[in-house]
């Protein structure tokens, strides 16, 4: 059987590991290690009720090649921040191609003109989990479709709103009345200049593949055609500061919160920024007495990422 999985968020090359695991997208590290320990012990092989052969490798092959996988990347700090940053710039560039995205589940339709979006769809989440696994042949179509109710949920908090399906008019309905002239439609937000978001979609793809240093030339190209975009200068301290160049990841992020005060990965990371680079600049104007002959302290080369990402200043 394969493991392939070609819906929803997977569909952008992005592996869903909330829907893996069947948890909402802003499931905390309890409900996480909660539900993944529920799943290991239905698959696992030593607590399993699995009698055939067959069943018992396909479960096998789902827990080593997909949950635990998944389980291990929400579960760590380092990486489930990292995650986390990505996903929410899933949603922006789900906005960007929303008119080629055809959901095909009643769920995700549902969910995408539900009016209480966080209730419909945290409560099919928990109805799903209840017999995910159940039946092992089912669970990657099952990841697909939790996958596609992850994917209006991103873009509905985005800011999408999904047209309701035009209602059928009646039989026998009164004569038609004169037209009347219609109202303008608003105008639409501006939209990012289309070359830019290829940009940052080659970028997108790149910080995904943990390659860094190709992300940061995508991003500065970006930046020569859009420079008062706050997604590119973002995405870019982001990248910076993944290569430990906090100095410039803390003008970026500046940068970006003056153009967006909101910027989620902005305000996540910049005040974690500020607090290294003070503790280098306290640690730097410490002097060492002179004429004692003790050896200076070493001085750390981690820099934000010796606490958070390991790795040398470049």
């Amino acid at each position: 059987m394969s493991l392939r999985i070609d819906r929803g968020l997977f569909k952008y090359d992005f592996i869903d590991h909330h829907a893996i695991l069947c948890v909402s997208v802003d499931a905390d590290v309890k409900e996480i290690r909660k539900r993944y320990l529920k799943i290991a012990r239905h698959l696992h092989p030593d607590s399993s009720s699995i009698t055939t052969q067959a069943e018992k490798k396909l479960a096998s092959e789902l827990l080593s090649k997909l949950v635990n996988p998944a389980y291990e990347t929400l579960s760590a700090e380092r990486t489930r921040s990292e995650y986390i940053i990505v996903l929410s710039q899933m949603g922006k560039r789900l906005l960007q191609e929303s008119a080629s995205i055809e959901l095909t589940t009643d769920l995700a339709k549902q969910l995408a003109s539900a009016p209480n979006i966080d209730l419909v769809y945290k409560s099919a989440i928990a109805k799903i989990a209840e017999t995910q696994y159940n039946s092992l042949k089912e669970a990657i179509t099952i990841i697909s479709q939790i996958s596609e109710l992850n994917l209006v949920y991103l873009m509905r908090t985005a800011g999408k709103n999904f047209a309701p399906p035009a209602a059928k008019p009646p039989v026998n309905s009164a004569p038609p009345q004169p037209k009347q002239t219609p109202a303008p439609p608003p105008p639409e937000p501006p939209k990012e200049d289309s070359s830019v978001e290829q940009y940052l979609r080659r970028a997108q793809t790149l910080i995904e593949k943990n390659q860094f240093p190709p992300a940061e030339i995508e991003l500065k190209d970006a930046l020569k055609i859009s420079p008062k975009s706050s997604r590119c200068h973002s995405l870019l301290a982001f990248v910076y500061m993944r290569q430990n160049k906090l100095k410039m990841a803390k003008i970026h992020f500046d940068n970006a919160l003056k153009l967006d005060p909101k910027d989620a990965t902005a305000l996540a990371w910049k005040p974690k920024i500020d607090k290294v680079l003070g503790q280098q600049s306290s640690s730097s104007n410490v002097k060492t007495p002179a004429n004692t002959g003790d050896k200076q302290p070493e001085k750390s080369g981690g820099g934000l990422f010796g606490g958070l990402f390991g790795g040398k200043k470049k």
